[in-house]
């Protein structure tokens, strides 16, 4: 478990929060209260507000066509951050906040995992451990019916199929695995984007992007999710090999047990996660001790 969590921290993350009830500069002021560094607005298509920090990275805050109000809203993306950032994005998540950012319905969260050095062989240890798992992902992260159903549909049985049989290894294949043919200039908005775990991302920012998480601006939520994201890719670049045949079936009566014991073997565990199996635990049904629910006494 220890090899997870040193290859956990080893990991580049970044972040896109989708905020209603805040203007683009009002969220840039939120963020330079704790980063610091210089507010500039740089307009353009996005009508782009920017946060260059004193450590020179570059926070945006841009608009989004999904948010229900353009000039009162805000999608703040984070720089590539390490794990020591942690505290840093909390405390910007919190300065939101208080400016009077909401997460409605309409919002969401999307986490960008970045690939580095990953194989192939990796890559796709991780698309079959998130396929897996994804109906209990989905319902520990509360993800709404109507974001699956439009800007984050779970993972295509065609994309699995595909995997099986050509057994990618090589960039190229898996790109092949991944469109349903060689799509050697991806554009930004191509329609495979919208996948809960989408690699169109990697073909065009060099990211996993996990896409399924409602907005949110409750920093303890957003940390756990990162750290899901984070444990997954952990385990995937570890692992020998994975297998999506037995897909786990979603079960209301274990659901809270069968995730808390996925929770420990991606090495959630102890004090340091506690909060984390917390977040990522309350929205299930069941009991997390007992997998049947607490034994009645006679």
């Amino acid at each position: 478990m220890q090899n997870q969590i040193e290859t956990m921290k080893k990991l580049t993350y970044g972040t896109e929060l989708e905020l209603e009830g805040i203007t683009r500069r009002r969220a840039a002021e939120a963020v330079q209260s704790v980063v610091g560094g210089e507010i500039a607005y740089a307009g353009g298509t996005y009508d782009t507000w920017t946060v260059t920090a004193h450590d020179g990275r570059v926070w945006k805050m841009v608009s989004d066509a999904s948010l229900s109000s353009r000039a009162n809203s805000a999608e703040v993306v984070t720089p590539v951050l390490r794990w020591e950032d942690m505290d840093t994005l909390q405390e910007v998540v919190r300065a939101l906040r208080r400016a009077g950012a909401r997460a409605e319905r309409t919002t969401s969260q999307h986490i960008h995992v970045g690939a580095g050095e990953m194989t192939v062989k990796q890559i796709i240890n991780l698309v079959k451990m998130e396929y897996r798992q994804e109906e209990l992902i989905i319902k520990s992260l509360g993800t709404h019916e109507s974001r699956l159903a439009s800007y984050c549909h779970r993972t295509d049985a065609a994309f699995i199929e595909r995997l099986e049989r050509q057994k990618p290894e090589t960039m190229r294949e898996l790109n092949e695995a991944w469109y349903g043919y060689y799509n050697a200039n991806p554009t930004h908005y191509d329609g495979s984007r919208y996948h809960f775990l989408n690699l169109h991302a990697l073909f065009t920012k060099g990211t996993i992007e996990w896409r399924g998480q409602n907005g949110s601006v409750h920093a303890g939520e957003i940390k756990a999710r990162i750290f899901l994201a984070l444990a997954f890719t952990a385990k995937a670049i570890n692992a020998r090999c994975a297998s999506c045949r037995t897909r786990r079936e979603y079960n209301p009566t274990s659901a809270k047990y069968d995730f808390r014991v996925e929770l420990l073997s991606l090495g959630l565990i102890g004090d340091e996660f506690k909060n984390t199996r917390m977040h990522l635990l309350k929205n299930l049904p069941g009991c997390a001790a007992w997998k049947n629910g607490r034994p009645v006494a006679a």
